[in-house]
């Protein structure tokens, strides 16, 4: 995920911090971020010194202690046949095992601590996580295929959404009182407490900044965490959160990586009390069934179908058709909360294809750590052929699909790229239309009335993001408080609007439960009513 950077001058940075400045971001030497006032999304330029030479290795780190082991995960680079860019460890079920019961074992001195405490040694250990964001960056680039821009702000974004759960910290005791009233002789206190033990794993997409939707707000809450990094990509997300790992009580925090087969135990085991789980619906719907074995609560974050309405009176210009752009093709389409469906009004449907037809003739395919890329490769060869067989099928189906950009040669032959391709006005039943492409690929149909494109939009298993776009704030209103999801985007859509206060979630097939903001915290607490009968209140009763 990327963020609203404009939002974090008023909500994280100091208020005499000088945004313009780098290093008031923690960016590494040579790290530039500047605002591009034609797109109006902050951009970063990095240091030309982003490319690791060696294969990366990371271990486990397990009650405060790094532990390497004998099998290992290669790790592919999604651009480049052939290539390793490193191995992390595998680990083995007693590995795992021994994770849980390093958790377990910090969990009561943790959880005793205030929450004032908590968050003071959190802060501290965040404390210079920027030092190798560029390190960082370079090597997630690699592993997961996007551009070096994109990685780096993925790893920014988990240091702003870490502050911001601290920014908070009053909050997280704030309980209530339910005074004596007729008929009830009784004073009630309503407060929070700790869970245990919480697992969170995260997807290979934007696996640093996902993992801070819940991980500050778990460890803030009392718990102690373990984190499970997305196989396929899983080595700069260690490497971050190992450095901030280090800095905590031994057990707090925990980093397991390995082959899925051995992981079952940080779902099922009884000392689990929760996993949070961001990823597909698939994958949710297996989480879940594993964990209601043991009742172990769960919170899922999974796709999307996300549906943008262009109202008739669509602001339809530069600065939107940009918006518009990186909402769809931000990390070449595989974002959960990307625009997946463009609903525009007949009279207004060929600006949308042409404005987004001459951005994609710009588009540069390429490896992501080359200057000049604006779009790399898939994340995996599975991904790349299904994206490759929706849009034949499109094709086949006798809609009128536009294909855009040159796909690189020489070392990066046969990688995981694809043109990007538009498809215009196709049939719904279609798979580009009815299913999560995740992919550089995108739908535009047509609509003729206000009702019909609401029907449309909600017409489908998803419910994660959805957008209007209107120059009339009542339509807005009027549409977005129809569409059935979880955040709603107005004359925006994706990633890089999304507020980081507030809770974000899916409905329907697209999700359960709330991250970010008080509602995340509240997510990693149970509650607790503690009633007190008022004598005074009780004798009158009898009376």
């Amino acid at each position: 995920m990327e963020v609203n950077f404009r939002k974090v001058e008023d909500d994280f940075m100091k208020p005499e911090t000088d945004t313009r400045n780098p290093c008031h971001h923690g960016a590494g030497e040579g790290s530039t971020l500047l605002f591009d006032k034609h797109t109006e999304r902050w951009v970063v330029g990095l240091s030309d010194t982003l490319s690791t030479e060696a294969p990366v290795r990371t271990g486990l780190f397990i009650g405060g202690q790094e532990r390497q082991t004998a099998e290992t995960i290669s790790v592919a680079d999604p651009a480049k046949p052939g290539v390793v860019v490193g191995e992390a460890a595998a680990a083995s079920a007693a590995d795992v095992a021994d994770a849980v019961a390093a958790a377990k074992a910090a969990y009561p001195a943790w959880s005793a601590l205030s929450t004032a405490e908590r968050a003071r040694q959190m802060a501290d250990a965040i404390a210079g996580i920027a030092d190798d964001r560029d390190t960082d960056a370079a090597i997630l680039s690699q592993e997961n295929g996007k551009i070096r821009m994109e990685s780096w702000v993925d790893a920014l974004v988990f240091e702003i959404r870490w502050n911001l759960a601290l920014m908070i910290a009053d909050d997280v005791d704030a309980g209530k009182t339910l005074p004596v009233m007729p008929g009830i002789p009784v004073n009630t206190e309503v407060s929070y407490q700790s869970l245990g033990v919480v697992t969170i794993i995260v997807p290979f997409n934007w696996p640093i900044a996902i993992l801070a939707a819940s991980l500050p707000h778990a460890l803030l809450a009392g718990n102690t965490v373990i984190v499970k990094p997305p196989p396929s990509a899983p080595l700069a997300t260690t490497r971050v959160v190992q450095r901030v790992a280090e800095k905590l009580p031994a057990g707090v925090l925990n980093v397991v990586t390995g082959k899925d087969e051995n992981m079952g135990a940080l779902i099922q085991n009884p000392d689990i009390a929760k996993v949070c789980f961001t990823g597909s619906v698939n994958g949710g719907k297996r989480i879940m069934e594993m964990a209601a074995k043991s009742l172990t609560r769960v919170t899922l974050e999974l796709g999307g179908n996300d549906a943008a309405i262009f109202a008739e009176d669509a602001i339809i210009d530069d600065v939107h058709l940009d918006r518009l752009y990186a909402a769809i093709f931000d990390s070449t389409g595989q974002i959960c909360m990307n625009a997946k469906r463009i609903y525009v009004h007949r009279s207004r449907m060929q600006e949308v294809v042409d404005g987004l037809s001459a951005r994609l003739e710009k588009a540069v395919i390429g490896y992501g750590l080359d200057e000049g890329t604006t779009m790399g490769p898939l994340h995996s060869p599975v991904q790349k052929a299904f994206v490759e067989e929706i849009i034949e099928e499109a094709k086949d189906s006798g809609a009128t699909v536009l294909e855009f950009g040159e796909l690189p040669g020489g070392d990066l032959a046969g990688g995981n790229f694809l043109r990007p391709a538009i498809v215009v006005d196709p049939d719904p039943e279609l798979r580009v239309v009815s299913q999560e492409q995740f992919g550089p690929v995108i739908p535009i149909i047509p609509f003729d009335t206000e009702e019909e494109a609401v029907h449309v939009a909600n017409d489908t298993w998803g419910g994660l993001c959805g957008s209007v776009w209107t120059a009339d704030p009542a339509t807005a209103t009027r549409i977005g408080n129809q569409l059935v999801c979880g955040y709603v985007f107005v004359n925006d859509h994706g990633a890089t609007r999304l507020d980081l206060r507030a809770p974000f979630g899916g409905m329907k097939q697209s999700g359960i439960g709330r991250e970010q903001g008080i509602e995340g915290i509240r997510a990693f607490q149970d509650t607790r009513s503690i009633g007190v009968i008022d004598p005074e209140a009780l004798a009158q009763m009898a009376h």
